[in-house]
């Protein structure tokens, strides 16, 4: 029977996708973040009063009990890709995923679902694979009967992977990219919200869990095939290790100099991460583990990268009429 779950990061990317799912369960979820009145849209996603956005820090003890209190199920999907400052790797992922889960059992919660991602693990050589296996390990510590979920990289609607690159494609004639032959295994934000779904309601055992899409794919076939979406020709230029290195290194030093305003388009950690596989581990158990069959990105890609077309939403009219003036069909490419 449904009742009340605290989705730590609600008002995130996954996390949205979660409260939907639950809500249309019947549960009352609270969103906790740290600036809810930047998150009243997920009220909609139930009845008057079944989603509330509220207040949490979770490197707070009293913050995160004050959510936590009362709750029969809490879903963990605070992330971050920040080296620095107070809301860094180990705050986040490390320390404040054990906090979650120590003050959860304190509290009698009977169910954890914690996000963690691929590349998890002690000897990862950057700092969040590191974070995010002390976060495992500490989740488990506390919470032994945790479903632990570890998505590679998430694709939809509102996504900072195809979207990125996507509005990236809109200026110059290359799209550079770091690790063009690193493979990554893409998957749907709501195949992810189904798996915690099932974890919240006990439908699946405790554990570690891969996930990934159908497709395994290089970063290269990746653009090109987002490319070939966006209907835009562009150059997938691949940039070396080496250079990448050096290259963050000085977004790095110029964003520390300038307490955070320049920009930094990859991190020294981003870099070390690409230089590893982004895939479903041989033998991890999975979406198969779930009965969920996941979703391939040809069946969603289209839904919302039309708006990087150079003609938008009437790119298939322009196509359809050049046809019918006998032409090639691909006007709409630039």
């Amino acid at each position: 029977m449904a009742g009340i779950v605290t989705i730590f990061g609600g008002s995130g990317f996954l996390g949205r996708y979660i409260a939907r799912r639950l809500a249309k369960d019947g549960w009352r979820i609270r969103v906790a973040c740290r600036r809810p009145n930047e998150a009243i849209q997920v009220r909609t996603y139930g009845v008057v009063g079944q989603v509330v956005p509220v207040f949490c820090n979770i490197r707070d003890d009293a913050s995160v009990r004050e959510v936590t209190r009362g709750v029969q199920a809490v879903v963990n999907c605070v992330g971050t890709f920040d080296a620095r400052g107070k809301n860094n790797f180990e705050a986040v992922q490390d320390e404040g995923a054990g906090r979650i889960a120590r003050i959860a059992a304190e509290e009698g919660v009977g169910r954890m679902v914690h996000i963690s991602a691929i590349g998890a693990g002690e000897g990862s050589d950057s700092t969040y694979g590191r974070t995010k296996a002390a976060g495992e390990k500490a989740v488990l510590q506390h919470m032994p009967g945790a479903v632990i979920l570890r998505p590679s990289v998430l694709f939809g609607p509102e996504d900072e992977f195809f979207n990125r690159f996507a509005s990236m494609s809109r200026t110059g004639p290359i799209l550079p990219v770091v690790g063009g032959n690193t493979r990554f295994q893409p998957v749907y934000v709501d195949d992810v919200a189904a798996a915690a779904q099932l974890g919240v309601n006990g439908k699946a055992a405790p554990g570690v869990y891969e996930l990934g899409g159908p497709d395994v794919h290089t970063f290269r076939e990746l653009m090109e095939q987002m490319l070939a979406e966006v209907q835009r020709r562009r150059a997938v230029v691949n940039i070396p290790f080496w250079l990448a290195k050096i290259m963050a290194g000085g977004f790095n030093v110029l964003n520390f100099l300038t307490g955070g305003l320049a920009p930094m388009p990859i991190s020294p950690d981003q870099v070390r991460q690409l230089r590893h596989d982004n895939v479903v581990a041989d033998g991890a158990r999975g979406f198969a583990e779930l009965g969920i069959q996941p979703t391939a990105m040809e069946a969603v890609l289209p839904d919302y990268l039309w708006r990087f077309r150079p003609s938008g939403q009437y790119a298939e009219i322009k196509a359809s009429a050049s046809n019918l003036r006998g032409g090639s069909g691909r006007a709409g490419f630039s």
